[in-house]
């Protein structure tokens, strides 16, 4: 499962295992400072070890990946774009990773701005002159992958690190 060299991204739903089973007594919740603690040291192993360009392109294109595979095993609404909105922000709001608000949808241009309050990897962290949610980043690009067919630039331009109480993405498709 992990310890074979490959050339594509192997991972499948399954290999989430059977929480239900696995954790009877502690459930499918954790504390947000666990989560951030394996991504936070995560991130610094790969900054040290590869350099902040490749480790920022691992969490955007491991973003994308959980993004795809959030599309295809958790969303039901595949056709209609304001009932795949409205399903994603009950999904993550549900799931507790955050709030999503659409600020802004050119369907023409197929351009939008999206707000993500309370964001499981950044919301309550000390300010500083970075936005960190690139692994975030790569996780809407995957939903709109999915849902679209095509690929989006996805950037954030306002992080709660960088003074906002939201954070923000761009998302227009590639050139």
């Amino acid at each position: 499962m992990f310890k074979e060299e490959r050339d594509e991204l192997r991972f499948e739903w399954s290999m989430l295992g059977n929480i239900a089973e696995g954790r009877p007594n502690l459930g499918s919740t954790m504390n947000v400072a666990v989560y951030r603690l394996m991504q936070f040291t995560l991130r610094d192993v790969l900054i040290k070890e590869l350099g902040t360009k490749v480790a920022n392109r691992v969490y955007y294109l491991a973003g994308q990946s959980a993004g795809r595979q959030f599309f295809q095993n958790l969303v039901t609404q595949r056709s209609d774009f304001n009932d795949f909105i409205v399903e994603i922000q009950r999904l993550l709001a549900d799931l507790n990773i955050g709030i999503l608000r659409v600020e802004k949808a050119d369907l023409e241009k197929m351009e939008f701005v999206l707000t993500v309050a309370e964001d499981l990897d950044c919301s309550g962290l000390p300010m500083s002159d970075e936005s960190i949610c690139t692994y975030d980043e790569g996780f809407i690009n995957g939903l709109f992958l999915e849902f679209t067919g095509r690929d989006f630039d996805v950037k954030e331009v306002d992080c709660w690190c960088t003074g906002d109480r939201v954070c923000r993405f761009e998302v227009k498709p590639k050139a």
